[in-house]
Formats: structure tokens, C-alpha cells, sequence
């Protein structure tokens, strides 16, 4: 049994940390002195607690109770459980960038304040993930003579060997990122070869429990699908369509797909983004398609991170599996729509579509100097006029000649009727 002189010799002296276990990595020596020094003490040590999504933290609780368990890791190295902040600010919030991440942006912000001695992780990756922020740190904690603690032992950014060791587990954390990220895009790829890949389906169809996907269970939802494309090939146009069935007071099933009306059908007034989803959807021609438009990674970087990139062509798709699903049209009709929709856009190599006016041409006529199209204004009600915008959108002098509208028209008119004389 030990005695009270040997007890009384082994407590801290009044006035200083307690030291930490023996072989502890506190206590190695770097460059002839302890990493861990009195002006560490004196400031705060945190603790920096994340998860990388709200599933783990649901259910990965020992990752979680270990890492609040740093609290008595920081107290054993010697600071007072007063001094012990611990910042978990970003659970639920992936480590691969720091945008987003406000507990990473008050940790580098209480480094830079020269309020921290120590940040205590349970692993390198739970700080950061990327080589950007991870530098970024370390740049800030040698700077401010802020050490770093893992469950391996604790570094100082600003020792050569710390650092080489520091650099490398970042480089290996953030390669490690790229490898799951591989391999969960090489396991959504395998499933949309196989057809089995939905995050969910268009209106018209529902996602069975089994994974299969079925055209809607009620008669009147199909009914209504049935009728936009019919009277798509009759009026050829997605505005014409959009206006036939607000006229008629005709309104489009929609079941949601969150909240507490889950899986349930709603009739929603038609709009022109919804229609034009169902008219580019290969899923109505009994198309399995995948990668049509690619997650764009500059998004983050361009000030738009929620404008999502446009709509690869159909060559250029990742998986096409025709006649997969249950189809509402054929896929020579789906093909003949997809023309239709590109040929009634006002482009120098398209026909257009005819619009609304006084104007009997307007929309489908085109300059031929040069090549764009007829713009239609009203100088006087009731008489339309054509001219060219190519100076105001180039900042040149007027090359075309405007002209009215009517005389075009009359013009027109007289070849269509010569033309039909002979059938007369």
C-alpha cells in the first residue's frame, strides 16, 4: 500500500495542469520541449464533433458518444473542464467542403481570435475532408501556435515532421472520400443498366413497394395523360396545349411524394414546367433512361449552386433501356414529339411556331439578309409591322428593312391560293 508521503508527492503542484498519463502522447518530446506548454493551458481546448449525414447520427451513436468522450481526453491532458468547448454545430453535414459547415466556420474563427490551445477530433476526417480546408487549418493553427489532437497523439502544425504527418492524413482522408464517392456512383450506375434505378417517377406512374414501377391505379389520372399527348399531336405546340387545358378547366394528377398526404392523388392546375417535364420524359414512351442531366461541379463555385446544368442530348446519355416500362405512346411518337418541341423553338435552324397577333406569319418568318427572325410590333392598332432586332442586339447600324405585315400576309396568301387552284 502506498503511503500519504508517496500519494502527496503525486499530485500536480498548486497552480499547474495535471499532467496526463505516462506514455501518453502529450508528453513527446519535439525539439528538446513538450508540445503541450503552459500557454496552451491558459486557452481553450475544443472538441469538434461531426457526422456526415442525419443517418449516422441516428444511428451511428457510438461515433457520437466517442467523440464527446474527447471532453475527458482534453481533461486528462490538463485543461479544466471549464475550458473545454466543444463545437457540434455540423452534425448531420458532410466534410467534403467547408461551405455550409458553421461549426467548422467557429472553429477557424476562435483559432484566428487566439482563444484556442488545442482541437481535438476523433479523427483527422471528421475536421475536413477536402485538401483546401484541411491546409486552411493548419496554415491558421501553426500560425496561432494552435495544437491538433487526434486518438493517435497530438501534433504541432508548426513542427516539419507534425506537419508532414498532418499533410498525409488529410491527402489520405480526402482520397478516401473520392473512393466511396466511386463506388457508390459505380453501384447507381450498375442498378440503371439494370432498370431498377428510381428516386422517383412522373406523374401517370407509381413506384410499387417491391421497386417496380406501374402506371397509375386510377383510370381518370391515365385518361388525363392520354389526353396531353393526343392533343399535343393535334395542336403541336406547348403553349397551345398549356392554354387548351386551362380553357377547359382540365388540371393534372400529382401524387406527393412528402409530407402527410404521401402517396396520395391531387389534381393540380396545369403549368407549363410540369407539361413540358411529361413531354421530354422517355418514361411515357416505356424508356428507362439515366444520366439525361449530370450534377454540374462548378455549380458551387459560380455563386448558383441550385441551377442544375441542362439536358444532355440523348446520345450522350448514360443508360437508354427501351421498352422497359409500362408506356403510355410509342417511342416513334415520342421521337417525332421531341422534333416538334426543338422545331418550335425560334432558333436560325428551326422552322418556329406560329404565334398569337394581328399578324398572320408571326413567329415562322425570317430574314434573309440576315437569317434571324421577323420580330412583330404594332406601330398603329391593328397594323403589324416586321422588322429586324439585330442591330439593337449586336449595337450596329440597321442592315434590314422593316416592312408591314399585312402586305407579307396578302403576299402569302395569293401563293397558298394559286398553289391550291389546280385542286379546286
Amino acid at each position: 500500500m502506498k503511503t500519504a508521503e508517496t500519494l502527496a508527492t503525486m499530485r500536480p503542484a498548486p497552480g499547474r495542469p495535471p499532467e496526463a498519463p505516462l506514455g501518453h502522447a502529450a508528453l513527446v518530446v519535439g525539439r528538446g520541449r513538450t508540445k503541450i506548454l503552459a500557454t496552451h493551458w491558459a486557452k481553450l481546448a475544443v472538441v469538434y464533433v461531426r457526422q456526415s449525414s442525419l443517418q449516422q447520427v441516428l444511428e451511428n451513436r457510438a461515433s457520437t458518444a466517442r467523440q464527446y468522450a474527447l471532453h475527458d481526453y482534453a481533461v486528462a491532458l490538463g485543461w479544466p473542464a471549464a475550458r473545454v468547448l466543444i463545437i457540434d454545430e455540423d452534425q448531420g453535414q458532410s466534410g467534403a467542403s467547408a461551405q455550409n459547415r458553421a461549426g467548422f466556420q467557429r472553429l477557424l474563427a476562435e483559432v484566428t481570435m487566439n482563444h484556442v490551445g488545442l482541437v481535438l477530433g476523433l479523427e483527422m476526417s471528421r475536421l475536413a475532408r477536402s485538401s483546401k480546408d484541411w491546409h486552411h487549418l493548419l496554415a491558421v493553427c501553426a500560425l496561432f501556435g494552435t495544437l491538433l489532437a487526434d486518438q493517435d497523439g497530438v501534433y504541432d502544425a508548426s513542427d516539419p515532421n507534425d506537419r508532414l504527418l498532418l499533410g498525409l492524413k488529410g491527402t489520405m482522408s480526402e482520397v478516401e472520400l473520392h473512393t466511396m464517392r466511386q463506388r457508390l456512383e459505380r453501384g447507381r450506375l450498375h442498378k440503371a443498366q439494370r432498370g431498377a434505378l428510381f428516386h422517383g417517377v412522373p406523374m401517370g406512374y407509381v413506384l410499387l413497394p417491391t421497386g417496380d414501377v406501374d402506371l397509375d391505379p386510377d383510370a381518370q389520372a391515365r385518361a388525363v395523360i392520354q389526353l396531353l399527348f393526343e392533343q399535343f399531336e393535334t395542336l403541336g405546340s406547348l403553349y397551345g396545349l398549356f392554354h387548351y387545358l386551362v380553357r377547359h378547366h382540365i388540371w393534372l394528377p400529382v401524387r406527393a411524394r412528402t409530407g402527410p398526404q404521401k402517396g396520395q392523388l391531387q389534381w393540380r392546375r396545369p403549368s407549363l414546367a410540369t407539361l413540358s417535364q411529361v413531354l421530354h420524359h422517355p418514361i411515357y414512351a416505356g424508356a428507362s433512361a439515366y444520366g439525361r442531366r449530370p450534377v454540374d461541379p462548378q455549380g458551387a463555385y459560380t455563386g448558383h449552386p441550385a441551377r442544375r446544368p441542362k439536358w444532355l442530348p440523348m446520345d450522350q446519355w448514360a443508360v437508354l433501356m427501351q421498352q422497359h416500362l409500362p408506356a403510355s405512346i410509342t417511342w416513334e411518337q415520342y421521337l417525332k414529339n421531341q422534333e416538334r418541341l426543338k422545331q418550335n423553338q425560334s432558333g436560325p435552324d428551326t422552322q418556329g411556331a406560329p404565334r398569337e397577333g394581328v399578324a398572320l406569319l408571326a413567329g415562322v418568318l425570317v430574314w434573309g439578309t440576315c437569317g434571324r427572325r421577323m420580330h412583330v410590333s404594332s406601330r398603329r392598332i391593328h397594323q403589324p409591322y416586321d422588322n429586324c432586332l439585330r442591330h439593337c442586339v449586336e449595337a450596329t447600324e440597321p442592315a434590314c428593312p422593316g416592312v408591314q405585315a399585312t402586305v407579307l400576309d396578302t403576299c402569302v396568301a395569293q401563293q397558298v391560293l394559286r398553289a391550291l387552284e389546280p385542286a379546286a
